[in-house]
């Protein structure tokens, strides 16, 4: 597992952020496939009520989704999806409680057969949590472990009852309005700890429930495994040595030492007494825990072993890992036999009848024969080997050219993913993002609608983006990770509000052509447009009485602080939604943010109910979207100085050193230089500072000098002949359509104020 920077806000972060961040993801317009690696997966098979049987996936795209099974058939019957960064692993605890653990710190709880209820949030650790266990004949009893060197151990009944209002160690989503159905969980199914058996439940009424903190690790932790009536937990990770807990005291019993390299895979059989281990030395080892030894150890792969599955006697063992390959090995006789090879690193394994589900860090799902209750029968065909108990010794094998052949060629059934982006370029013009997933294929995204404006198909990435490159300078007022597989965006104040367009730029019809547009603050609003839609819904008639303002008092107080605010001349079309920023309601996108409670929350855009408020969303978007005011915003301007081509006969009176929004075109210095040739001489009062404003909408002669030397428009267009004129930076003839943050960046590439020059255009 790399350590890498979340999606979503880190708490953990190294580096402080001094306000909340919003992300949107982009997503797929086919919802119901996973776009990134599965990390887990787990199968409840049919119950007396239900009939069917159903597969659980947890992947790198932060969701987990649920799989109605048939025959050779799979339907996605519910997304999951609360989770801001990976999800690791997911167990099932009873019929319908799953519960999962993610790289955002959290353990999560769902209702697993309900259309992605989340019930609550547990959190602990501080680190991402990269394991879980549970007990099978013990319902109530979850283990997590993850890289904070911590294990810790739930009662899920005691963590699902709420003690009391304020919980530092859970959180009910449904309370603070991120939940959509607002039901918790009915518990009644969660079966009760026996007295022989029982954990004491560390509650605090303070603090709401605390889990039971298995203390002893230094490094981190990737395995865990416990026996079926919770008894007796086993852990391991990089220390390289397998632990053995009493989960009911967090009491440590034993040490294991004989692996080399991370243990990365821990099985338990049904009594607690046997153990299997697999590593990253390529080893499997059987340890007996009553005798406190390894038993045999076992050279079947060549690389990493991630991922153990056993029969239900504990007779076989199916392993995978980093060598791409499924092995069944006798533990008795130590036969074994290659299974099959796939394409990449199977990270999990679900053994479900004769078949067994591979989780690999592909976004699809195969299910493999694996004769899981009759595995004699695959020994049968024949092409076994015996394992070595030598580390070294399977990769010998491999290199002397006697690689095994496997034994099933295709998987007997799949469920498709979707390719993950892989690569991506933000363009110039800083409103499209290149993209390339893991099938080949280069896109262009519009990230102020979140859709796929081209799909080139499998063509060179960099050649496309050579093919697009435009000379345009826009402020970086966003970012772009491509960690869940998909497009996720960051939205930082004040940052995000450094990028403006004129509305002619980007098409707006029926708005003046001059105005200035400010892309984050367009965007925000096509991001909340279902949620001011819900919102003012809710409030009714309320919202005509007090103003339409949410919180105004908190908003209006903590923007004080912030210095000055800037308040957007524009606010007579507050609420639009101009076309350029209609987020798809057929692909909405997720927002992950966080507000003044609680923590990071995802959630599609459509499925925000308008309850939401400052408790769960930054507060300087809210005062964006409600109270149309932006936070201060630095080189928003342009200096420059105006000065005759040398020679030239032609010569203008200016003011010294000029001002100018860094968006205006070259084609209004060329009106600036005509208008102050042909009047005889400046109005009184001109303005030292030689300040540009860019015209309001106006005649054909859209920017006249008046008095204050400032750009104007709407006067009566000039009847004489208008020379051609000419602007010129370091001798470089410039286009008219050109923006003096393009000149400054491409053509000037100075530091010092920028130098214009100008000239007649001899006429032809």
């Amino acid at each position: 597992m790399h350590r890498v920077g979340s999606a979503g806000n880190n708490t953990n972060s190294t580096r402080p952020r001094k306000e909340k961040r919003l992300t949107y993801v982009l997503n797929d317009a086919d919802d119901t496939k996973h776009c990134a690696g599965i990390n887990c997966l787990a199968v409840l098979k049919s119950s007396v009520s239900d009939g069917r049987n159903y597969l659980f996936t947890g992947s790198r795209d932060g969701t987990l989704k649920r799989w109605s099974l048939g025959d050779d058939v799979a339907s996605c019957c519910a997304t999951f999806e609360s989770h801001v960064d990976w999800v690791n692993d997911a167990v099932l605890v009873n019929d319908n409680t799953l519960v999962s653990c993610s790289s955002d710190t959290t353990l999560k709880t769902w209702n697993c057969l309900s259309d992605g209820t989340c019930t609550r949030t547990l959190r602990q650790h501080s680190d991402y949590v990269t394991c879980l266990a549970a007990a099978e004949k013990n319902s109530n009893i979850v283990a997590s472990g993850g890289l904070g060197a911590e294990v810790f151990i739930w009662d899920i009944e005691a963590a699902l009852t709420p003690l009391s209002k304020s919980s530092d160690t859970m959180e009910d989503d449904c309370a603070n309005g991120i939940n959509g159905s607002g039901n918790s969980l009915p518990i009644t199914s969660l079966r009760t700890i026996s007295s022989s058996n029982s954990i004491s439940a560390h509650t605090n009424q303070s603090q709401g429930y605390v889990p039971i903190a298995a203390k002893g690790h230094k490094e981190s932790v990737y395995a865990l495994a416990m026996n079926d009536s919770g008894t007796l937990l086993v852990s391991g990770g990089t220390e390289k040595v397998v632990r053995v807990w009493d989960p009911r005291s967090g009491s440590k019993t034993m040490k294991l030492r004989g692996h080399t390299d991370n243990v990365r895979a821990l099985l338990l059989d049904s009594t607690g007494r046997f153990c299997l281990s697999g590593s990253s030395d390529s080893m499997i080892r059987l340890w007996d825990l009553g005798q406190q030894r390894c038993l045999h150890s076992y050279a079947v792969h060549t690389d990493s072993v991630w991922a153990l599955a056993s029969t239900p006697t504990f007779s076989h063992v199916y392993s995978g890992g980093r060598d791409l390959s499924l092995y069944l090995t006798d533990l008795a006789t130590r036969e074994s036999l290659l299974l099959c090879t796939g394409e990449h690193p199977v990270l999990q394994l679900g053994l479900h009848d004769d078949n067994i589900w591979l989780a690999t860090t592909d976004s699809s799902v195969h299910r493999w024969p694996a004769e899981g209750r009759n595995p004699q029968k695959v020994f049968q065909r024949g092409g076994s080997f015996l394992a070595g108990n030598l580390s070294f010794s399977r990769a010998r094998v491999s290199l002397e050219g006697s690689t095994p052949v496997p034994v099933y060629k295709e998987p007997n059934f799949s469920i498709p993913g979707i390719p993950g982006i892989v690569q991506h370029e933000i363009l110039n013009n800083r409103r499209h993002v290149l993209t390339k997933d893991t099938a080949g294929s280069v896109k262009l995204w519009e990230i102020t609608r979140g859709v796929v404006v081209e799909d080139y198909g499998k063509v060179s990435f960099e050649e496309k983006k050579e093919q697009l490159f435009e000379m345009v300078s826009i402020p970086a007022w966003f970012t772009v990770d491509t960690r869940l597989g998909s497009l996720s965006v960051h939205l930082d104040t004040p940052q995000c509000f450094s990028a403006e367009m004129y509305s002619a730029d980007l098409q707006i019809a029926g708005k003046p052509e001059d105005d200035k547009v400010n892309l984050a603050r367009e965007t925000l609003k096509g991001l909340l447009a279902h949620w001011l839609a819900k919102r003012k819904q809710r409030l009714g008639s309320q919202a005509s009485v007090n103003g339409d303002v949410l919180s105004a008092k908190d908003i209006s107080a903590r923007s004080l602080t912030h210095s000055r605010i800037e308040v957007d001349g524009n606010a007579e079309n507050d609420s639009m939604v101009y076309p350029p920023f209609e987020f798809s309601a057929i692909s909405p996108p997720s927002i992950i943010t966080e507000g003044s409670q609680g923590s990071p929350w995802r959630k599609k855009i459509t499925d925000l109910d308008g309850t939401e408020d400052e408790k769960d969303f930054p507060w300087w978007c809210l005062d964006c979207v409600l109270n149309n005011r932006l936070p201060p915003r630095e080189n928003t301007k342009c200096s420059f100085y105006l000065h005759p081509c040398e020679g030239s006969a032609v010569q203008i009176l200016t003011q010294g050193k000029l001002s100018a929004p860094r968006i205006l075109r070259i084609h209004k210095v060329v009106n600036y230089v005509i208008e102050k040739m042909v009047f005889d001489k400046p109005s009184d009062g001109a303005n030292s500072d030689g300040t540009f404003a860019p015209g309001l909408a106006g005649g054909p002669l859209q920017n006249s000098v008046v008095g204050d030397g400032s750009f104007r428009s709407g006067l009566k267009p000039w009847t004489k002949l208008r020379p051609s004129i000419e602007i010129l930076c370091n001798n470089q003839v410039l286009s008219p359509d050109m923006s003096l943050a393009t000149v400054r960046a491409y053509v000037w590439k100075k530091p010092e104020d920028l130098v214009l020059n100008y000239r007649v255009v001899p006429s032809k």
